[in-house]
């Protein structure tokens, strides 16, 4: 009842466009409806790497307002959008995914609520299933906590600051000969992208692409 009266009281905004409904509306939704592949110089021989939108309007409102501003409401319409996408990756049409989600620090993961790429990974996992087809999350990423925030950084920079740091956990990696795909918010140099596919492929896994809601530049 209490949560029923604060909704009347502070009804939910789109965070895309501030009108009064849903956390996102149709008309911001329809901005994830544009698969790209993007070019970005590190993940170059490694995965391609797939971005749903360009940085900017309503995609980079939606991304800071989940990631940044609490809005964790949103969280299953950027879950599904991710799984809209999930179908047209590289591997044969209907064969098992496991979705590997970027890591964050555990402090800045802390600071947000809980890990932003893993719930949107459960809420795409359980679109997919919803549209028959089989996914599961694999948590196979951990960074290490001296990892700067990349904010600010230049491309050799991010580079650098990720060497030897993106680690693999032993207990969240999926099964041997699994088709993964690796799930991001945002790509801008491809550093991150290219560290975490190097660290699982060390590991024996292969994965098929990189997936982020967003593309910078």
């Amino acid at each position: 009842m209490k949560t029923r009266a604060f909704d009347l009281l502070v009804p939910t905004r789109c965070a895309g466009c501030g009108a009064v409904g849903e956390p996102c509306c149709a008309d911001c939704a329809a901005v994830w409806d544009s698969l790209t592949e993007v070019a970005r110089g590190p993940t170059v021989g490694l995965a391609p790497v797939y971005a749903l939108a360009a940085y900017r309007g309503v995609a980079r409102r939606l991304v800071i307002a989940y990631k940044e501003r609490g809005r964790r409401d949103l969280a299953p319409s950027l879950g599904s959008a991710l799984a809209r996408a999930v179908p047209s990756m590289p591997g044969p049409p209907g064969e098992p995914v496991w979705l590997v989600p970027v890591p964050s620090k555990a402090s800045v993961s802390r600071m947000r609520g809980g890990a932003h790429m893993a719930r949107l990974a459960r809420w795409c996992a359980r679109a997919l299933g919803e549209q028959g087809l089989r996914a599961d999350v694999a948590p196979a990423l951990r960074l290490d906590p001296e990892v700067r925030d990349a904010v600010g950084l230049r491309s050799g920079e991010r580079a650098a600051n990720l060497a030897g740091k993106v680690r693999l956990r032993e207990r969240g990696r999926p099964p041997p000969g699994a088709r993964v795909i690796v799930l991001d918010d945002v790509i801008t140099s491809g550093s991150t992208a290219a560290a975490c596919v190097r660290v699982l492929a060390l590991g024996g896994m292969h994965v098929a692409a990189v997936l982020t809601l967003t593309a910078a530049g």
